[in-house]
């Protein structure tokens, strides 16, 4: 899988709203659930994840929004220690959620 991804496109209604297709500079589709977007140090991510995926094999995926040259939000993989950052933000997050 790229590294950058070029589309977020929403599927369906009701409980699949969360669903998201991301399309890479190959053309690849990739089916993800829609966690969180969080702010970072002034910066934009999305918190996404395999939909079909157990809690025991939860793999979450972080990655940078940003702009292309036109203007089209373009999901950069981050650095390792920007994704920790995030991931412990979603982590807290999600903590402060289930305590509500």
């Amino acid at each position: 899988m790229s590294d950058e991804f070029k589309n977020l496109s929403p599927l369906g209604e009701g409980e699949e709203d969360d669903l998201v297709e991301l399309i890479d500079e190959n053309g690849e589709h990739t089916l993800f659930e829609h966690l969180a977007t969080l702010e970072h140090e002034g910066e934009s991510y999305i918190a996404l994840c395999d939909p079909e995926a157990d809690e025991e094999d939860l793999e979450v995926f972080i990655l940078k929004i940003e702009q292309d040259e036109d203007g089209n939000d373009v999901y950069n993989v981050p650095e390792d220690d920007v994704a920790d950052a995030v991931f412990e933000k979603l982590v807290k997050m999600t903590e402060d959620l289930d305590q509500e």
